[in-house]
C-alpha cells in the first residue's frame, strides 16, 4: 500500500514563494510516476505536473510553467512542488498523487489528503 501525506500549505502574499512537499511510504516509490494536482473552490481538478520515476523528464501545465519546479528524491521517498511568484489564482488545495504506470493526468491510483494554498492579493 502506498501513502501520501503532503505539507507546506499555507496563506502567503502574492509574489511570494511556497514548498510543498509530499512524503509518500511504500518501497516502490522510486519506480512510481508522482504528479500534482490543485482544486480551487468551485473548480475541476486541475493537473499541475508531474515526474518520471528517474527525474528525467517534467511535464508542467502551461499556467504554472518557469513559476513552479517539481523534484523528488528518491532516497527520502519524497517530492516537492517550489511554487514562485505565486498569485492569487494559484489558490487552492494542492493533492500529490502517484502512478504505478504512466504518468498523465488520468494514471494516477494513489492520493494524498491535500494541503491547503492561499495566495492574497
Amino acid at each position: 500500500q502506498v501513502q501520501l501525506v503532503e505539507s507546506g500549505g499555507e496563506l502567503v502574499q502574492a509574489g511570494g514563494s511556497l514548498r510543498l512537499s509530499c512524503a509518500v511510504s511504500g518501497r516502490t516509490f522510486s519506480s512510481y510516476a508522482m504528479g500534482w494536482f490543485r482544486q480551487a473552490p468551485g473548480k475541476e481538478r486541475e493537473f499541475v505536473g508531474a515526474i518520471r520515476w528517474s527525474g528525467g523528464r517534467i511535464y508542467y501545465v502551461d499556467s504554472v510553467k518557469g513559476r513552479f519546479t517539481i523534484s523528488r528524491d528518491n532516497a527520502k521517498n519524497t517530492v516537492y512542488l517550489q511554487m514562485n511568484r505565486l498569485k492569487p489564482e494559484d489558490t487552492a488545495v494542492y493533492y500529490c498523487a502517484a502512478a504505478s504506470t504512466g504518468w498523465g493526468p488520468s494514471d494516477y491510483n494513489y492520493w494524498g489528503q491535500g494541503t491547503q494554498v492561499t495566495v492574497s492579493s
